[in-house]
């Protein structure tokens, strides 16, 4: 059940709030604990993206891009909240959170 805990990491991370103020030092630790987290958790994807383990006949596959794409978007809103520009209004775009394609057919049956 790797992509239940996938899931459940990325939405906690994605809770992590993007306001204005200073993180303490105990937050910005732990903050940077979340980003090595997030670094191992990409390097674990690649590699379970290997295309030597889909399997032809399976009907669905693990989107493995739109994972990449979620923990890009956790990754700049724990660092844009670490080191803020200047205050912004938050990015009300939501995480998907479903990974899983349908995959098409091989062949058509005859």
């Amino acid at each position: 059940m790797p992509t239940t805990i996938i899931r459940c990491l990325l939405l906690s991370l994605a809770a992590v709030d993007s306001s204005g103020y200073a993180a303490s030092e105990y937050e910005q630790g732990e903050l940077s604990l979340v980003q090595q987290q997030l670094n191992i958790i990409e390097r674990l994807a690649a590699q379970a993206e290997t295309p030597g383990n889909a399997q032809p006949n399976e009907r669905y596959r693990f989107d493995y891009p739109r994972l990449a794409e979620d923990i890009q978007r956790i990754r700049q809103g724990v660092q844009s909240y670490l080191s803020p520009s200047r205050a912004q209004p938050r990015d009300p775009v939501e995480l998907v959170g479903d990974y899983r394609l349908d995959t098409l057919p091989a062949e058509p049956s005859p």
